[in-house]
């Protein structure tokens, strides 16, 4: 096979993807020695939520990538075989990045009085005196928290892996007979309709409930795991156009096209939209209501320390994708998606920054040097195993039956 086959680690993607692992430990390190020891409450919570904000964030959004996969075989998308191996090795650290999130929020719920602060619903006794509480307890409780965490994370990685493995299983098998191409497409959407089917049932339903909405147990809303599906999924998207930027610009995915690119801008506009439309019907509804027990939630996001970062996000993560990418020329061009993956990619973690953050230190926007360092960390580990499970495949899945649509694929 020719060089271009395969990615080769430049020795300057290796540096950087160390060099950010290692400033996410050592900001791992001095921020437990400044905020988690101690006696001080308010330390320990802005240590762990910190942590806690950061591994669910770069999980869902690996995770995203999978989702990508799975939703353009059911759908029999055959443009995306030119750059499928991209979010498939994107999603190679969902196993990764979801041990150090199982890890996070397991010592959170099991980490007693320290860390009621974020999970007010796991002090029992809090629990027993409060009406609200007590009648979330059949579900809101540690117990279902933690089987369904592992469940959760598990499935991700065990499914993402089942996929992963079949789209590897036809590299070295020469061209399929129609025969053999009908049964290997019917495998793939088979195994992505469960893949779909779980996520469906997590990222769409219930963990966005528990790992985040319940950091304000008393408070609900119907659109909230819609709304965090959205977030992550748009900057998924993202996290993929990056990378086929720069394999693109180093030379590989010869059959990746501007064709393709314009594609994953038309998904970034298109999801950008959908995220707004759920971040303005969940306010308008609640702000028009008016109810006080609903209210509370963007009482301390619109009006309190976290205003000018709530308005922020929509203008970072609606208005400059909408006005960007409205023209087809910047969806197509490399410079300009790349620009505007790095800004949806921070803004919707500023998004969950305020999303954990308003509710757990209310009183001042906690955001330093310390919230980048640990981002920083799981961008070098994301880069990583990306880079390296990038460097054993082939790039393209050559004799997939949908491969030639691919290559031919063209927009109007």
């Amino acid at each position: 096979m020719a060089s271009k086959d395969f990615f080769v680690i430049p020795k300057r993607y290796n540096t950087w993807s160390y060099a950010l692992t290692g400033v996410g430990i050592l900001s791992l390190i001095v921020g437990f020695l400044v905020y988690g020891t101690g006696d001080d409450i308010h330390h320990k919570t802005r240590f762990w939520a910190t942590l806690l904000h950061n591994s669910v964030y770069f999980l869902l959004i690996v995770n995203a990538s999978m989702f990508f996969v799975c939703a353009t075989t059911l759908a029999f998308g055959g443009w995306q075989m030119a750059i499928r191996r991209v979010p498939e090795a994107i999603s190679a650290a969902v196993p990764v990045v979801g041990v150090i999130a199982l890890v996070v929020l397991l010592a959170i719920v099991f980490g007693g009085h320290h860390m009621t602060h974020i999970y007010h619903w796991t002090d029992a006794e809090a629990v027993q005196n409060d009406p609200i509480l007590n009648g979330k307890k059949p579900f809101l409780n540690i117990s279902f928290f933690t089987i369904w965490t592992v469940l959760t994370i598990g499935l991700w990685s065990i499914l993402g892996y089942k996929m992963r493995s079949l789209s590897r299983s036809t590299d070295n098998s020469g061209p399929l007979s129609v025969q053999e191409g009908k049964k290997y497409i019917w495998k793939n959407t088979v195994w992505a309709a469960i893949f779909i089917v779980w996520f469906a049932l997590t990222v769409m339903s219930v963990t966005p409930w528990l790992w985040l909405m319940s950091i304000d147990a008393h408070w609900y809303s119907t659109m909230y795991s819609w709304y965090t599906f959205a977030s992550s999924w748009v900057a998924g998207v993202a996290l993929i156009a990056l990378f086929v930027v720069y394999l693109k610009n180093n030379g590989y995915l010869q059959y990746a096209n501007r064709e393709h690119l314009h594609d994953l801008g038309i998904l970034m506009f298109a999801f950008s939209i959908f995220w707004a439309y759920l971040w303005f019907a969940q306010f308008m509804l609640i702000w028009y209501a008016n109810i006080p027990e609903e209210t509370v939630y963007f009482g301390n996001r619109t009006t309190g320390v976290y205003s000018g970062l709530f308005w922020f996000t929509f203008i970072i993560n609606f208005l400059a994708p909408f006005l960007i990418l409205m023209r087809r020329g910047s969806k197509r061009n490399y410079g300009t998606i790349t620009m505007i993956a790095v800004v949806i990619l921070f803004g919707h973690w500023l998004d969950f920054h305020q999303m954990i953050f308003a509710s757990v230190a209310s009183e001042h926007v906690a955001l330093n040097l310390f919230d980048f360092g640990i981002a920083a960390g799981f961008i070098g580990v994301i880069m990583l195993v990306t880079g390296r499970t990038l460097s054993k495949f082939p790039l393209v899945e050559k004799n997939h039956p949908f491969t030639k649509e691919s290559i031919i694929h063209h927009t109007t």
